[in-house]
């Protein structure tokens, strides 16, 4: 693998080494960035030594310009390790002001952070409000350790070990590819529906949720295939096929062809209920008393595909509620033929539309459920991914 270590201004800076020599020794390319703070705790000579290649302190060096850009585009994995409170500050928050965060603003390979900080600083919630938007940029968190540090207290805090980090992207980068030869098949957003040229009635609904269940699935070696609502939020991951519709039935005739051979469908498109019974094809103009409309029900597109639904497929739906909130979603997942569902409840501050993070609780088939805490909605959609996957490997349980 070709991997950027980022080095910052920490004690724990010493690691550094040991990551770089477990590396090459097993002939991994390194390519060391650091900070200015980074060279008060370990000199660059160290690290270039072990790792056989320069050591970048800043965007231009003595032999010339070192391009953020190439780097960013060469890597196969970013690691900033250690990452200070500062590091993870400036990443979080896009300033650009040393090579490190220069990189990372040009990466497009996948980006872990192993934080090193003391306790008080470590729990501080501006440093976890920072973690929060870095994991929603798709950042991948290494895990802090408990135990002493440098200040004589004991807690969290402590960088991995370098083993640990070693492992985490072993891990990371042997699973990724464990839903190649799958088919997967999302929506996502909301569904308008015409009054007339002009108005529509929809939702807040902005796709980000189904958005980041395509991503987690093409990254781990689905073909998807995403069925996408109006909404200006797009996939970053080329390789996922997107279907842009309207309406909820425009929605439909875009599922219904590619449904039979999905192996996986996950429908977390907020669809309209309801429709406008008669659409006029002119603006409707005001007029002094009120105006009435006539709804039509919408195709239910969960309960007819999941009429159509085969062995050994797995279907999950979603169910945004603010009332009953599970008894009304185990009533969605059986009427629909579900292997699970998807709850979050627009009671739980940070879930529900709109939001970069999500509050999730999994209700299945067999009738057990799992809750999980508020997470970015990257970090939920990795959850709901592994569910699927155990339901694909364990189809008995559920």
């Amino acid at each position: 693998m070709k991997i950027i270590l980022g080095v910052s201004g920490s004690i724990a800076a010493y690691k550094a080494a040991a990551l770089t020599r477990l590396w090459v020794k097993r002939g991994d390319a390194v390519q060391v960035l650091m900070t200015e703070a980074a060279t008060d705790f370990i000199t660059p000579l160290t690290l270039s030594t072990l790792s056989k290649r320069p050591v970048y302190l800043h965007a231009r060096g003595e032999s010339g310009w070192n391009n953020h850009v190439e780097l960013g585009l060469w890597a196969d994995a970013m690691v900033v390790a250690p990452a200070s409170a500062n590091t993870l500050a400036k990443l979080a928050n896009g300033i650009c002001d040393n090579i490190l965060s220069a990189t990372w603003l040009s990466a497009r390979c996948p980006v872990f952070v192993a934080p090193a900080m003391d306790v008080d600083m470590w729990h501080h919630p501006a440093t976890q409000e920072n973690i929060r938007r870095l994991q929603a940029h798709g950042v991948k968190l290494i895990p802090v350790a408990n135990g002493e540090l440098a200040s004589g207290l004991f807690g969290e805090g402590r960088m991995a070990e370098p083993e640990d980090i070693v492992a985490f992207l072993d891990q990371y980068f042997a699973q990724k590819r464990d839903l190649e030869g799958k088919t997967a098949l999302i929506t996502a957003g909301p569904t308008y529906e015409a009054l007339d040229p002009v108005r529509f009635i929809g939702n807040h609904s902005t796709g980000k949720m189904g958005i980041a269940i395509a991503e987690a699935l093409h990254g781990r070696g689905a073909k998807v295939t995403l069925v996408l609502g109006p909404t200006d939020i797009r996939p970053q991951s080329a390789g996922i096929e997107v279907l842009p519709v309207m309406s909820a039935q425009d929605m439909y005739d875009a599922c219904a062809p590619r449904f039979e051979s999905s192996d996986i469908v996950v429908l977390a498109a907020a669809v309209a209920d309801y429709r406008p019974k008669n659409y006029s094809d002119q603006k409707i103009k005001k007029k002094d008393d009120d105006l009435n409309i006539e709804l039509a029900k919408t195709i239910d597109i969960a309960a007819t595909l999941g009429a159509q639904k085969r062995k050994n497929q797995v279907m999950v739906g979603f169910a945004l509620e603010t009332q009953q909130e599970q008894s009304n979603a185990l009533t969605k997942l059986h009427k629909k033929n579900l292997d699970f569902i998807v709850l979050n409840s627009l009671r739980d501050a940070g879930a529900g539309f709109g939001h970069d993070t999500n509050k999730i609780t999994l209700l299945r088939r067999n009738g057990t459920h799992q809750a999980f805490e508020l997470k970015s909605k990257i970090a939920v959609a990795d959850d709901i991914v592994a569910e699927i996957l155990h339901t694909l490997n364990n189809p008995y349980d559920v």
